[in-house]
């Protein structure tokens, strides 16, 4: 987690050339990163080659306000270019598999925005091309930006330390309220066909993620509810169905015994971007809040009793996860840094021709849950047995 000295990663001798393709809310958010990785941390150089999308005249202003040397409307005809290294897919969900695994097969290495795909078939396909390109020497990365949060990456590592003993359970909520009210209007997001699932894929992904960083292993048992608030919203032409859900309630038994339950939900209002996660073991628990994302509190549960109680850790110091980089102590990062440090991890690897984490095999785990919360809720919040790995 913590990032290497200066010097360590190996660089190319010559720039990779980057395509990102779509440029919205997070096409922003990735073409910032790209912008500034090289500027705090020692990776291999890269050249922001071309930002894709549909509309030419939007992607054309977006390319030249997010430092791209130019802009395209066809992704085939991009990834087919020899000057292109790196693929960063930045699109709604139903274009992630044919996308990921045409670059893949073009000798392209990819980075998709998460969760995988928006179906389990379709995840599956993405990972075994991402297996197939491992052999060749190309590598793979799903986006969940939150385990480069460093409190995050901290409490990993006191995880791992055993400074929590034994984990017995998981608290996680992530709650957004920009569909509490009834009259926003329809968008992708909001319908099966392009967005997969509604809360659950969206927002709930990156809480399981987040179980299954923390803690390893795997999941072995799933049960969930889903459940749709607003089932009709404002559209160009008139109402339109909502063919998603609102919210998840998910309870995950995790393969060393501990219970994780999880919430999601885009209708809590007065939530703007919470995710809270607790978690609890039998000499230490962890809170944290990523509306306080720079810190973390540990209580450490073998100190007397009277002395015992949540500490707070402001996670800046050099000698925190990716902090080495950034500012003197005490001066806090923000949300769009996380996006920095993906890009970092994933260049790192790329230079020294090791794996990224997490794989497309992680994020077909995230969607394998999330599959089974699907069939769970179907069948009335039934059990579902998850197979091994």
């Amino acid at each position: 987690m913590r990032a290497p000295a200066q010097g360590s990663t190996r660089q190319s001798s010559s720039a990779l050339g980057v395509a990102a393709i779509g440029y919205a809310f997070m096409g922003k958010a990735h073409s910032n990163a790209w912008r500034n990785a090289a500027s705090f941390f020692d990776v291999p150089a890269i050249e922001q080659k071309v930002l894709v999308g549909r509309d030419a005249r939007q992607v054309t202003e977006a390319a030249a306000k997010y430092g791209w040397a130019e802009a395209a409307t066809d992704w085939r005809e991009v990834i087919a270019r020899d000057d292109i290294d790196i693929v960063d897919i930045c699109t709604p969900g139903w274009m992630h598999a044919e996308i990921a695994i045409a670059a893949l097969e073009a000798g392209k290495h990819v980075l998709v925005e998460k969760p995988l795909a928006n179906t389990l078939a379709e995840a599956e396909a993405m990972a075994a091309a991402a297996r197939a390109a491992r052999e060749r020497g190309v590598h793979s990365m799903i986006g969940f930006n939150y385990r480069r949060v460093p409190a995050l990456a901290l409490a990993k590592e006191l995880i791992a330390e055993g400074r929590l003993g034994t984990v017995r359970h998981v608290r996680a909520a992530y709650q957004q309220d920009w569909l509490s009210d009834a009259r926003s209007p329809m968008t992708w997001r909001l319908t099966k066909d392009t967005a997969g699932s509604g809360a659950l894929g969206d927002i709930a992904s990156h809480a399981i993620d987040q179980v299954l960083f923390l803690l390893g292993g795997s999941v072995t048992e799933v049960s969930g509810r889903l459940h749709t608030f607003v089932t009709s919203r404002p559209g160009t032409n008139g109402p339109e169905d909502v063919t998603v859900d609102d919210a998840a309630w998910v309870t995950l038994t995790h393969g060393s015994g501990a219970i994780a339950s999880v919430e999601a939900s885009r209708m809590a209002t007065g939530q703007k971007n919470s995710l809270k996660l607790e978690v609890y073991g039998d000499k230490g628990a962890l809170l944290f809040d990523l509306e306080e994302l720079n810190e973390l509190a540990f209580l450490d549960a073998t100190l007397p009793v009277r002395e015992r109680g949540f500490s707070r850790v402001l996670v800046t110091e050099p000698e925190h996860p990716y902090m080495n980089a950034w500012w003197p102590q005490g001066h806090i990062i923000g949300w769009e840094h996380t996006f920095t440090h993906e890009i970092r991890d994933f260049l790192t690897a790329i230079g020294n021709g090791t794996e990224p984490s997490p794989s497309f095999d992680d994020g077909l785990s995230v969607q394998r849950i999330l599959a089974a919360v699907e069939e769970s809720s179907a069948a009335k919040s039934s059990l579902i047995q998850l197979a091994g790995p």
